[in-house]
């Protein structure tokens, strides 16, 4: 774990999740991968999640409750337990989380179970155009319940915003773009290729982020518009 930009305290804590695994699981392990921001290099520390993919012959309930001392102890870490089998028919379903894990990971033991998976681009922008027209109609039900509220409403407006983000990132895939990792390198592509307003949603990661405050008679205002600005978005995405 030489390469890992993590905190050494951090690549211990690891080495010992994986050896617990190793003991546990012997040779029904097939594969510890560590993926995300822990091993893309944009880890901060008690910010950043610890996502571990742990591959084993078999994930039932009864053998993967073997590991709930360990995972209780180590409570950092977010393991995710599939089979080999899992992974292989389940790219068609869930492209974004391959796409995700594939582009950023490390393995930390065993097979490398990552390499050679393939995402259909159909496939991606089915999940990407599904994700975004479900989150619409969230957002459009909730301002119903929430416009008066305007502090549920920029908390709403905050998880949604980094959501989507995730989403559109995918979509910059789909026109054949590199995909950031950076929010703030997401936004500047999808305002390029969308012909948004930027700074509405450089306002509402700055506020997100502390980094600045949004009044609360402008909150309501910012929520109309990005639900415009969605709308257009998923108007493009339909036709690609």
């Amino acid at each position: 774990m030489q390469n890992l930009k993590i905190p050494e305290k951090i690549k211990n804590k690891i080495q010992d999740f994986v050896q617990g695994l190793e003991y546990i699981y012997r040779q029904d392990l097939i594969s510890s991968v560590l993926y995300g921001s822990a091993a893309s290099g944009e880890f901060v520390d008690k910010h950043s999640n610890l996502n571990i993919l742990v591959v084993l012959k078999n994930t039932d309930l009864e053998n993967i409750k073997k590991s709930s001392g360990l995972i209780r102890k180590f409570s950092m870490i977010d393991p995710l337990f599939l089979t080999e089998d899992y992974i292989k028919t389940s790219t068609d379903i869930f492209p974004i989380e391959f796409l995700d894990m594939q582009e950023n990971y490390y393995v930390l033991y065993g097979k490398d179970v990552l390499k050679d998976i393939t995402v259909e681009i159909n496939n991606l922008r089915f999940q990407c155009e599904q994700e975004l027209k479900a989150k619409l109609i969230n957002l459009r039900q909730a301002y119903l319940r929430l416009n008066k509220d305007k502090l549920s409403l920029r908390n709403l407006l905050f998880k949604s915003s980094n959501s989507i983000l995730h989403i559109l990132r995918n979509v910059l895939r789909l026109k054949g773009k590199g995909a950031p990792y950076l929010k703030q390198d997401i936004l500047k592509e999808v305002a390029l290729e969308f012909q948004i307003d930027i700074s509405l949603w450089e306002k509402i990661l700055a506020s997100r982020n502390k980094q600045i405050k949004i009044n609360h008679k402008d909150i309501e205002d910012l929520f109309i518009k990005f639900i415009k600005d969605l709308e257009k978005i998923i108007e493009i995405v339909d036709k690609l």
